[in-house]
């Protein structure tokens, strides 16, 4: 296993530490029962006292009787990761093997953790985040003439005013999925004297609101002093007050979307004459 030592991102700072395992002795009936009411699982790693024995997926368990122990049916030549292993070095095993999970294991095989493709993709949207935060910062402090800094934390949408009057209902989808499964980039903020303006994330803030989600993460921009800001202009112009404000348009939907839509109808029509 290669261990990250040049101040990388490592597998420790990304995976998942709660990790639903079965035992050995569990029949294939009771785990296939476990995978199907889960939304999460595809597979599970066994485990006897913490110590990795193998891993099981819904494909092992197919044409197994109910009542066949998970060690009769189990992987056990298995791929894993340790805590200190490089991040991208995992993301290639997870990549290039086709798995959705890498079981951790520390030095004594204990499990300790998972990594999964989900996280492996969060990590490469929070990296980029903090170069357009840090961008944003400097023009500020050059247009303006104020010293700025930054922290990233959790904030109220109840908080936020918007600086776009509007987004798009099938955007709203895919930003649905992505809080839904923990994918969701971090939003830009920035604190204007108490003033917290949404600079990035308005598509984000919009799905969270309407799942129900109160909180988000966020960089935050603070300036020394109040700056009559340019992105602010858009919401005094439009009287943006908060997140209720924004105006969800549903008529740019994808051509290509329309179209397969279309072709099904003219297939129903064609039936229904025929």
């Amino acid at each position: 296993m290669m261990d990250s030592s040049d101040g990388s991102l490592t597998v420790e700072e990304y995976m998942t530490r709660e990790v639903s395992t079965v035992t050995p002795t569990s029949t294939v009936g009771e785990v296939a029962r476990r995978i199907a009411d889960s939304d999460d699982h595809s597979g599970l790693p066994v485990t006897d006292d913490s110590h990795v024995e193998g891993f099981v997926s819904a494909s092992d368990l197919l044409l197994a009787d109910d009542d066949t122990e998970i060690s009769e049916v189990m992987s056990t030549d298995l791929l894993v990761a340790h805590p200190e292993m490089d991040l991208d070095d995992a993301a290639r095993v997870i990549l290039r093997s086709g798995i959705q999970r890498l079981p951790v294991v520390d030095d004594d095989g204990d499990l300790v953790g998972i990594i999964s493709n989900t996280d492996v993709i969060r990590s490469q949207i929070e990296r980029a985040t903090p170069d357009k935060v840090a961008e944003l910062q400097e023009t500020i402090e050059e247009v303006h003439g104020v010293e700025a800094d930054q922290e990233r934390r959790q904030v109220s949408l109840a908080a936020l005013r918007p600086t776009q009057t509007r987004v798009y209902a099938d955007e709203l989808e895919g930003r649905s999925y992505e809080l839904e499964r923990g994918l969701a980039e971090p939003l830009v903020v920035v604190d204007n004297d108490g003033e917290l303006l949404l600079v990035d994330g308005h598509h984000r803030t919009t799905a969270a609101s309407e799942l129900g989600i109160e909180e988000m993460e966020a960089y935050v921009i603070r300036v020394d002093r109040a700056v009559e800001l340019e992105m602010a202009k858009t919401a005094e112009e439009e009287d943006l007050q908060s997140v209720d404000d924004i105006t969800i348009v549903d008529y740019a939907r994808h051509p290509l979307v329309e179209t397969t839509e279309r072709m099904g109808e003219n297939d129903a029509d064609e039936a229904d004459s025929s």
